[in-house]
């Protein structure tokens, strides 16, 4: 995979990110669709801590040190543990487009980069450097698809429409 490509979306990811998520109100990402789902405010979140402690960490310790251990994450209790419901939304969100626009800068600056190098994940195996760019940018594009359902489901909800003509979620 061309990494140039990869880095280039995910800046141009921090446009789509910033465009779908900014100026909600409260009510809107405070939304959960069922109790044990997330809503927006805990996806940002999550992008804010995966931005700086799991992707950037991870292609930066590959290329540079890819023998180290990695600093362990736990994304899924992170929601809980770092009270992910308490933070302010609007806050979380711009530190989470700093963070991206940090990642491009020092990604776009990186020479003769090493993307085969390869760490050796306790659970997954043999993961390289550019798996791991790839890695970020599929992230990305689910959580794209995810903030999408989110708020298709809101409006759908809270529209009172039957919104059928426009066909259906799959």
């Amino acid at each position: 995979m061309n990494t140039k490509y990869i880095i280039e979306e995910l800046k141009r990811n921090k446009i789509v990110f910033n465009d779908i998520l900014e100026n909600l109100e409260k009510e809107v990402y405070l939304w959960k669709p069922s109790p044990e789902k997330w809503c927006m405010l805990e996806v940002v979140c999550h992008l804010y801590d995966e931005e700086r402690e799991d992707f950037r960490a991870r292609v930066k310790l590959t290329l540079e040190n890819p023998e180290m251990p990695a600093n362990p994450i736990d994304p899924v209790s992170w929601v809980n543990s770092r009270k992910y419901i308490e933070q302010d939304y609007n806050n979380v969100l711009q530190r989470f487009l700093l963070e991206r626009d940090i990642s491009v800068a020092w990604l776009n600056d990186l020479k003769n980069a090493k993307w085969d190098n390869v760490y050796k994940h306790p659970l997954l195996g043999d993961i390289t450097a550019e798996m791991f760019l790839s890695g970020w940018l599929a992230h990305d594009y689910l959580h794209i698809k995810q903030i999408t359902k989110i708020k298709y489901d809101y409006f759908k909800e809270m529209s009172g429409d039957k919104i059928f003509y426009a066909g259906e979620w799959k």
